[in-house]
C-alpha cells in the first residue's frame, strides 16, 4: 500500500495499522499524536485502526521548551 507520511511517500504492507507505521518507521509511541486523513486517532486505537491506501498520516512529536 502507498501512504504519505508527513508530506513523505512510503511503501507499507496492506492493512498496516498506526501502531505498524511507527513500528515500521522507528519512531516510539511515547510523546507523539497521530493524524490519519486529518482526523486524530487516539492512542487506544493504534493497534486497531488500519491505514488505508493513499492515506496521508501526520506525527507530531512533542517538544520541550520555552
Amino acid at each position: 500500500m502507498h501512504i504519505h507520511v508527513n508530506g513523505e511517500a512510503r511503501e507499507l504492507p496492506d492493512d498496516t495499522t498506526v501502531a505498524g507505521v511507527l513500528a515500521a518507521l522507528d519512531v516510539p509511541e511515547r510523546g507523539v499524536a497521530v493524524a490519519v486523513d486529518g482526523t486524530v486517532v487516539r492512542r487506544a486505537e493504534w493497534r486497531d485502526a488500519v491505514v488505508g491506501d493513499g492515506a496521508h498520516v501526520e506525527i507530531l512529536t512533542a517538544v520541550q521548551g520555552g
